[in-house]
């Protein structure tokens, strides 16, 4: 689904997003009304209320307000929370009445996500309730209808990515990626440890060093796709 931008007016970055921010995660909210995401941007954009966040979503549209190099106040937690300060704001619209259209706004955001993750190259550890920074009941009709429900959605799109993948979009992600560099094990997201691992034991890659893998996230998603190739093989085990 095409992202469409209308992004809030640099004049009114001192009170909509003054700071600026690298990612650590996503924070989940549902709007509490039966706004359309366009109408939702158009509303904070045009106040001078300090609320804001990055990302509406409902059925048929993706609409960013804020760059996602910058913060948003969404969170909950004050100026310098960790909620506000380093976490992609995505509001879910309809959720007021539900209904087709919250459904479709929910598989809607999980696909937008799930795209997120791959991008940054995050676990699913790394999308987080507006509950878990302020305490506040939100995304309250995600959360009414399962908080596990939704992450197993985004699980769902994450694993279809992974099926359908080609090798041009390996390659694209490559090309991409380079400036993105894993050294250390520990450093690997969750779904890349088993099977980089079992690729290094058998010598199907060596790192710069052995205390320095030296991958770049394009190559690293390259060989997981290996792994699973081999696996299916019977050549490694993981």
């Amino acid at each position: 689904m095409e992202i469409i931008q209308r992004l809030v007016s640099a004049d009114k970055y001192g009170i909509k997003c003054p700071y600026s921010m690298t990612p650590k995660g996503i924070c989940v909210h549902n709007t509490a009304n039966d706004a359309s995401a366009e109408n939702e941007i158009a509303y904070m954009t045009g106040n001078n209320d300090y609320t804001s966040y990055h990302y509406a979503i409902d059925d048929r549209q993706i609409i960013q307000a804020i760059p996602e190099n910058r913060n948003g106040f969404h969170a909950g937690d004050g100026a310098t929370g960790e909620g506000n300060r380093n976490y992609i704001g995505i509001e879910i619209c309809y959720s007021k009445s539900g209904g087709e259209r919250f459904i479709q706004a929910e598989k809607n955001t999980a696909v937008f996500i799930a795209s997120k993750l791959k991008e940054y190259g995050w676990d699913i550890s790394k999308v987080k309730k507006h509950q878990d920074f302020s305490g506040k009941y939100c995304p309250h009709r995600t959360l009414d209808m399962g908080w596990q429900r939704f992450l197993d959605m985004i699980r769902a799109e994450l694993s279809k990515e992974d099926d359908e993948l080609t090798r041009e979009e390996v390659q694209a992600m490559i090309d991409a990626s380079k400036e993105r560099v894993y050294h250390y094990w520990d450093e690997l997201p969750d779904w890349a440890q088993a099977p980089i691992k079992a690729l290094y034991g058998k010598g199907y890659f060596y790192g710069a060093a052995p205390d320095d893998l030296d991958l770049s996230y394009g190559t690293m998603r390259t060989l997981v796709v290996l792994a699973r190739a081999l696996k299916a093989e019977g050549k490694i085990e993981y």
